[in-house]
């Protein structure tokens, strides 16, 4: 089968397409043959050795691309029984230590990452799903806000930034949206009750709205300090780019979360993104081998919505 993977880390022309064994699944595992797969930001940091170099993943000869994935059961293995051949499911690998990502033809994943895709949606669509989706939930349940309560969500009309918006609306929390002046009428759409353009002055516009400062923040963004200044004392801030987390001042608790894959939580997800409770966006689609071409684009910025691959 051909997967995309990196044997020297840089940019995107590291990435090269191989020919390799299609894999086997152990106990417990299922093997998806891959209708889609998202691209993540997460994915030009493995591939460019940022990983490697901060620690988090140890050096490999051959390192595998790519976390979602979206596509149909091709082989279940021993215990399995929640799936079997010919079901159509999302999955998260959210393992850095292995030769094969999800960019791939097909991907073997623990059935526990895995999830049925969400009803009536392309698998393009499905395959944006699980890495933003679930951070974006794992945060907010972390948090553990009660209605009423208000959230800050920095880079809203990202991936992360959506879902958190979408999801905390529909927990009854009060939303103020930061994002890109063009990009006010979505996160409204999605549920922000207010929006403050992306700028330097981030905490006093909030205070302005909210004058006893957030409870919580979601910094999807990167924006650190500038937004802990928003949090009201003793309030909460969830960083979701490793290092990228301020000091806890004022009695803030401050976290960086790691997504984890979980099957149920993703079901979760699905189950709103195929009744129409929660917004799938995909910016382009292209082929499997033109992988390096996606990660120059991501490079680029600007995308709204996942640049999906197609084997």
């Amino acid at each position: 089968m051909r997967a995309v993977v990196v044997r020297s880390f840089g940019g995107p022309e590291t990435l090269e397409t191989v020919e390799v064994p299609v894999p086997t699944t152990g106990a417990g595992q299922v093997r998806i043959r891959v209708e889609a797969a998202a691209v993540n930001p997460v994915d030009a940091v493995t591939r460019s050795g940022q990983l490697t170099a901060a620690g988090l993943m140890a050096p490999r000869d051959v390192t595998g691309i790519g976390w979602d994935v979206a596509g149909v059961v091709d082989e279940a293995g021993a215990g399995v029984t929640a799936f079997a051949p010919g079901d159509r499911v999302t999955g998260l690998r959210d393992r850095l230590d292995v030769s094969l990502g999800t960019y791939a033809e097909y991907v073997v994943l623990d059935a526990a990452a895995v999830a049925p895709a969400p009803s009536g949606v392309p698998s393009a669509e499905a395959a944006t799903l699980p890495l933003g989706g679930l951070t974006a939930l794992q945060a907010l349940d972390a948090l553990a806000l009660e209605p009423g309560s208000t959230l800050l969500v920095t880079g809203a009309a990202g991936a992360v930034g959506g879902f958190t918006v979408e999801l905390a609306a529909q927990r009854g929390i009060h939303v103020v949206a930061s994002a890109g002046t063009g990009d006010e009428d979505f996160v409204r759409t999605v549920g922000a009750r207010w929006f403050v353009p992306r700028s330097d002055g981030l905490a006093d516009r909030v205070r302005e709205l909210v004058p006893q400062g957030v409870d919580a923040v979601v910094d999807a963004a990167v924006t650190g300090v500038r937004a802990l200044g928003a949090v009201r004392n003793r309030g909460a801030f969830v960083s979701v780019v490793a290092g990228a987390a301020p000091f806890p001042l004022r009695g803030i608790s401050v976290t960086e979360h790691w997504v984890a894959a979980d099957g149920a939580g993703l079901a979760r997800l699905s189950d709103l993104a195929g009744s129409g409770r929660l917004t799938l966006r995909v910016a382009d689609t292209m082929p499997l081998a033109e992988a390096a071409r996606a990660h120059r684009r991501l490079a680029e910025g600007g995308l709204r919505g996942r640049l999906v691959l197609v084997p």
